[in-house]
């Protein structure tokens, strides 16, 4: 009786264990950092520039506490540490020389940055501090605009290029086309022929609205097709900026959706707003095109490597059509990249491919409003949404190539609306605010606790402490983003946790009164409150876990740590208490009382007393 087995006290050893390991971090606090990443998708760091910085670095007789290479796909960073603030904006500085040495035309972003302080020991078992929120941490707050207007004109300048082409098949020619304004013109030679062709695009495109106007057609989105672009485009934009904001090695990013035409960007621990507004605007567009071989006037000059190369103005394919690309090998053991289309893209390059056999085509990477031919290649057949481009050169090159075709582009063009700035110092007094109330609250809590129930008090207040210190090492195993909500949800957790200790120090108690030996009271107490325990902490979850599901920002951080917070209420509380009554009390044959403070006994005659209350208002009443 009131003995756990041995498993159970490994159990108890190892969830110890693990709790101070992943908490652990949390108290080594942060140091400066600098961060180096790619500034444009061309260029990679690799782990092979370390000794470059190490080296630069020691010539300005800079010192570091660590310089650390880190790997997110394929897009690699450095964070080199330092112990003070000024050594690491001396860094910078050198660094930022040193990586680009064309002010005009960076390859690298150099930013300031923190890291956490914790032994590499630690670090190797994967145990890192919790991330903590805007409001707490500092840092940089976007809100973004989306230009709709872009997004729709996109979409018909695909339809301008994929309907010249359909026509085409079905011996309709366009003389000409114009797109302005969100309406696409096909300019026919006579009014039957754009009758023709109207009745041609509506049996294949239903999501438009198509005005005869004498030899032309003047073509729009309808309603549902332009919502849909809309709705498209705000999706793509936050998936794009997602993969952007990634690469500055920010601890839980916020990238979401406000509004119908709105994007909300929180960086926590960001220092270097001009760096990070850098990154945000900086998102690649792919366009395929092709190469002009003759002298034709209609045309643009890009680089290419060390050379230039022409190419024509009118867009094949873009970006945003290439569904897949992956690496693959010729039956020479050339390293090639296999790219999938999207079935429109698909048609449109059929008919390309087969009019410019053995001519030059050219991938186009454009940046901050600069192109770049990244890949030219020689059409070597006539294909369709699925092809090979060869000629990358090494398999890492083709790599490269494959990743920056799968990246996408924005689907529309976005501009920072609102811009603020959450400094450092008051998400310190945010910390110390919140943490103090939560340390008030424990010591207040765990003050009553001893008074009360004694020796139980003890029990039920190391409970407590094994719930705070479990909640906190999960938060951080996970990664989740530590905010004022989830401060308050500790709060609550705490207020819980505590609750479920009175109810079996309540239950003992009321079986002592009954008449229990101790040994049976404490039995019978953790047995008969567990049901009421599990009951009330499971109706909570379920309250928890649809503030998880519908809710967003704020609600939702509240909602991770109240759900993890009744998991560790349930361990600490019921498991682990017991434990340690077991250890305390369990292990003596001879168990005459339990520290639990007053027990109110029930009086001998109660009985009697309340039969002759009865009687005596029984009389009365027939008087």
């Amino acid at each position: 009786m009131n003995r756990y087995p041995l498993w159970k006290y490994i159990v108890i050893l190892v969830v110890l264990l693990f709790g101070l390991i992943y908490t652990a971090p949390n108290f080594f606090g942060e140091v400066p950092a600098v961060q180096v990443s790619a500034s444009k998708s061309t260029v990679k760091v690799t782990s092979q520039m370390q000794s470059m910085i190490e080296q630069t670095l020691a010539a300005q007789n800079i010192s570091n506490t660590g310089v650390y290479f880190s790997q997110n796909g394929s897009v690699g960073s450095f964070r080199i540490r330092f112990k003070d603030t000024d050594t690491q904006l001396k860094a910078k500085e050198v660094l930022n020389a040193a990586l680009n040495p064309n002010s005009d035309d960076p390859q690298y972003i150099v930013a300031l940055n923190l890291m956490s302080n914790s032994p590499n020991w630690l670090s190797a078992l994967g145990a890192r501090p919790m991330a903590l929120g805007l409001d707490l941490r500092g840092g940089v707050h976007f809100l973004l605009e989306v230009k709709m207007d872009g997004a729709i004109q996109k979409r018909l300048d695909s339809l301008q290029n994929e309907l010249t082409l359909s026509l085409k098949d079905k011996r309709i020619i366009v003389a000409n086309s114009d797109n302005k304004n969100g309406v696409l013109t096909l300019m026919f030679d006579s009014p039957d022929t754009a009758n023709n062709a109207r009745g041609e695009i509506l049996k294949t495109h239903t999501d438009l609205n198509i005005t005869p106007n004498g030899n032309n057609l003047d073509i729009a989105l309808t309603e549902v097709a332009t919502q849909e672009v809309k709705t498209n485009a705000l999706k793509q934009n936050i998936s794009t900026l997602h993969n952007r904001v990634n690469e500055l090695g920010v601890a839980e990013p916020v990238v979401q959706q406000q509004g119908a035409d709105r994007i909300v960007v929180e960086l926590p621990g960001v220092q270097d707003t001009a760096k990070a507004k850098d990154l945000i605007g900086r998102t690649a567009t792919l366009q395929m095109r092709l190469v002009e071989t003759g002298n034709g006037f209609n045309n643009e000059k890009f680089k290419n490597g060390d050379g230039e190369v022409v190419v024509k103005k009118q867009v094949i394919v873009s970006g945003d059509s290439v569904t897949n690309a992956t690496v693959t090998f010729t039956q020479e053991n050339q390293p090639a990249v296999s790219v999938t289309l999207d079935s429109a893209a698909g048609k449109v390059m059929r008919q390309t491919t087969h009019d410019n056999l053995k001519k030059p085509m050219a991938i186009l990477l454009f940046e901050k409003g600069k192109g770049e031919a990244i890949s030219v290649s020689t059409i070597q057949g006539e294909f369709g949404d699925s092809f090979q481009i060869t000629g990358s050169g090494s398999a890492e090159e083709a790599n490269d190539l494959a990743v920056l075709l799968r990246a996408g582009a924005l689907a529309a063009p976005m501009e920072i609306i609102n811009e603020r700035t959450v400094g450092p110092s008051l998400g310190a007094d945010n910390i110390d605010k919140g943490f103090n109330s939560l340390k008030y609250g424990f010591l207040a809590v765990a003050l009553f606790m001893l008074i009360y129930y004694r020796m139980f008090g003890v029990f039920s207040v190391i409970s407590l402490g094994m719930n705070l210190l479990l909640l906190i090492a999960l938060l951080s195993w996970i990664g989740a983003t530590m905010t004022l909500p989830g401060i308050a949800a500790i709060a609550l957790t705490l207020g819980m946790a505590i609750d479920s200790n009175v109810l079996i120090n309540e239950r003992v108690r009321e079986e002592l009164r009954n008449g229990a030996t101790p040994k049976n009271a404490i039995m019978l107490g953790y047995d008969r409150a567990f049901a009421t325990i599990l009951d009330s902490n499971f109706t909570t979850l379920i309250a928890g876990l649809a503030l998880l599901l519908f809710g967003s920002g704020p609600i939702k951080g509240f909602a991770v740590v109240h759900c993890l917070g009744i998991l560790t209420s349930m361990f600490s509380a019921v498991f682990f208490s017991r434990g340690l009554v077991n250890l305390w009390y369990g292990r003596r044959a001879r168990l005459a009382s339990i520290s639990i403070g007053q027990v109110w006994r029930a009086e001998a005659n109660t009985d009697t007393a309340i039969t002759q209350v009865m009687d005596e208002a029984s009389s009365a009443s027939k008087k």
